[in-house]
């Protein structure tokens, strides 16, 4: 450091700061700039603090060959400040220049944790989240190099998958735990473009492979995962899921089978309630059961259930109106008849194959296939959320139900999870909505732990956020979003939190319970065979090309009429 750089720290901290003769020895010595310091402390508060910079210093740092004493200083970088004979790491949030010193910048910073120091060769050792002592207005602070990081981030022994690289290092493994991830839910966040997708697949394919004997369940709304886990997983679209209608509690049933609204609904309501109970009723099951509710999961043939509707009209005296009867009627008629909705409502769906539809749901066994990828692009989309409702609850419900025999615990993964969980000025009162946010405040009590996907983070249910203890952040480019993904991170994440509209593709803020501290990672490539079917189409590349457009109008057309 120059004469010019030296005053400016007298500057910053009078004619005798503490760490002066710290400062002193190292100009004597080395001119290596992990061990020169880049700084001082101005003042100090609880999450974080105000320290003063040099110039100079941050661009001799930048010709460092470390890639992490290159960045030292700057926003979003980690430093280090000795405390007694520890040291605190501390990430920077911001800078501005000090108007009173030439050269001078003072940036905010955000405590991180604290590790010991080793006497021979000066490392960090057992780093841990959090402070015990806090420095004092003038000590001195340093750039943190990759040694540092790498003590820092190393895994303390827990199960882990490693996704990506710590940023900025070249080799440092970032590595995410499974059990303090999947326990307290997580979110991935992230603009349309920013390889959301593929990183959610990267992920995925970690924790089957680190767990062959998961049980994992996928929502995928838009058929793009099936490509990612067809030799790993079990893919279920509406040519091969045959999920009973019968399963569906009375709410789901509303759903359906109700088209009324106001006053009409209600009485609608009442009168498939009695209906199905007594649909229900006639499975010789239900007889052996004793007592069971409306929203019991005992078969029940649909040919039952319209001719009780039928017989219940005949009862009807002249002066009661019909038309409730009618309207229910004419929807379970319309339904039965209509080819795309075979996948659920088929005659052939009578048996009792609750058993083997959970196993097959569930994975359970997995038989070397721990994820199934259900894919609901195909449902008649009046009806997707009923279905990808059923599906929650069923892993909800048999969570509960097993709690005697400590059942496996189940993940669920949720992609466009903004259009299931919306907030109160888009929520529709649906159920998958209910099912859905329940989940996320009791479900780890449970075993089921929930993975919500999103490029719409503000239009997520708020509470449904702030109940997952890991957030993974990639880019995003709307202000309303960055502002509520700030509000759902913890304090000392704020300086990674202003990068997030700079990020790259493929780059991610990763903050919350699992990892040690906040980390800024870089993914891993996929293997091309494990990649989502989700990259955007070359406009110019098929604009460039003709021949056989009449052919593929032809064969389209006939996918669109025989769409059931």
């Amino acid at each position: 450091m120059s004469d010019h750089g030296r005053q400016d720290f007298e500057r910053f901290t009078g004619p005798n700061p503490a760490g002066a003769e710290e400062l002193a020895s190292a100009y004597a010595g080395s001119h290596d700039n992990a061990r020169l310091p880049i700084g001082v402390v101005l003042e100090i508060s609880g999450s974080g603090s105000q320290i003063a910079l040099d110039m100079q210093r941050l661009n001799e740092c930048m010709e460092d060959a470390d890639p992490s004493i290159a960045l030292a200083g700057q926003v979003g970088s980690q430093i280090k400040i000795r405390v007694g004979d520890a040291w605190l790491l501390a990430n920077v949030r911001d800078q501005r220049k000090d108007r009173r010193t030439e050269g001078g910048i003072i940036a905010h910073i955000d405590f991180l944790g604290e590790g010991s120091e080793e006497k021979l060769t000066g490392r960090i050792h057992g780093f841990k989240r959090g402070v015990t002592r806090y420095p004092v207005p003038g000590a001195m602070i340093y750039p943190a190099t990759t040694r540092d990081l790498e003590q820092i981030y190393a895994s303390d022994g827990r199960a882990s998958i490693t996704i990506g690289k710590v940023f900025p290092t070249k080799d440092i493994r970032a590595g995410l735990y499974i059990d303090a991830m999947l326990g307290k839910h997580f979110a991935l966040l992230g603009s349309t473009g920013t390889g959301k997708s593929t990183s959610a697949a990267l992920i995925l394919h970690r924790i089957c492979e680190a767990a062959p004997k998961g049980h994992i369940v996928m929502i995928d709304p838009h058929g793009e995962y099936s490509a990612a886990f067809r030799t790993t997983g079990q893919i279920l679209d509406v040519s091969n899921l045959q999920m009973p209608y019968w399963l569906m509690n009375f709410e789901e049933h509303c759903e359906v089978l109700l088209s009324s609204s106001g006053n009409d609904r209600q009485v609608d309501a009442d009168i498939l309630a009695k209906c199905l109970l007594a649909a229900r009723s006639k499975n010789r099951l239900a007889q052996t059961m004793g007592k069971i509710t409306v929203d019991s999961p005992i078969p029940y043939l649909l040919s039952d259930f319209g001719n009780i509707l039928q017989d219940e009209m005949g009862k009807l005296d002249k002066a009661t109106s019909s038309a409730p009867f009618m309207r229910i009627k004419g929807k379970l008629d319309e339904i039965k008849a209509d080819p795309r909705y075979q996948f659920m409502f088929s005659g052939m769906l009578v048996g009792d194959t609750m058993v083997d539809f959970i196993s097959k749901i569930f994975r359970m066994p997995g038989n070397g296939r721990p994820i199934s990828i259900i894919d609901v692009s195909g449902v008649p989309s009046d009806i997707t959320s009923t279905v990808v409702a059923v599906l929650s609850r069923l892993v909800f419900d048999f969570a509960i139900w097993g709690r005697e025999e400590k059942t496996r615990p189940v993940l669920l993964v949720c992609e466009e999870a903004h259009r299931y969980v919306p907030n109160e000025k888009n929520a529709d009162g649906s159920s998958v909505g209910k099912i859905l946010s329940r989940i996320a405040k009791e479900g780890r009590k449970y075993g089921i732990s929930l993975g919500l996907i999103t490029q719409r983070p503000s239009d997520l249910a708020e509470g449904v956020l702030s109940q997952c203890g890991t957030i993974i952040s990639m880019r995003l480019n709307n202000d309303r979003d960055q502002a509520f993904v700030r509000a759902a991170m913890p304090e000392g994440a704020r300086g990674f939190l202003d990068s997030i509209p700079a990020l790259r593709n493929r780059e991610c803020i990763i903050c919350g319970e699992g990892v040690s501290i906040p980390i800024r990672v870089s993914f891993d490539n996929l293997e091309e065979h494990k990649r989502p079917a989700s990259e955007d189409p070359s406009f110019a590349d098929l604009w460039s090309k003709d021949g056989g457009e009449q052919e593929l109008v032809e064969r389209v057309v006939m996918r669109w009429r025989s769409q059931g």
